[in-house]
């Protein structure tokens, strides 16, 4: 039972919601380079290599997600946390998910596969 609680810990930092996925962060402005990290209590920690100044980490944040969601910067909003560290983003109908999110069978394209 215990490592069923731990899993279910781990995924705490998403959620789906119809289409599109809701992803509750932890972010590290001024890193060295642009990457997700490891969970970080209820949320992935995203290190970015923009300074939290004028906007430029939650431009570069919504930039890096898009690439690696494979959809355009506009299909991510920040739903709240616009000046903190913590966040919670919204990705509208991601075309394909890293390794921590895609569930077995995964395609991409908003498909499972057939296996």
């Amino acid at each position: 039972m215990l490592s069923f609680r731990r899993k279910r810990a781990a995924m705490s930092w998403y959620r789906w919601q119809g289409d599109a996925l809701i992803l509750t962060l932890r972010v590290q402005p001024r890193s060295r380079e642009d990457a997700l990290g490891e969970p970080h209590g209820d949320a992935l920690k995203v290190r970015l290599r923009a300074p939290p100044v004028d906007g430029k980490a939650n431009a570069r944040l919504t930039a890096f997600l898009g690439e690696i969601f494979g959809v355009p910067r506009r299909r991510v909003s920040i739903l709240s946390g616009e000046s903190t560290r913590s966040k919670v983003l919204r990705i509208d109908d991601p075309q394909q998910l890293p390794a921590q999110i895609a569930p077995r069978g995964w395609s991409g394209a908003g498909k499972k596969s057939a296996c």
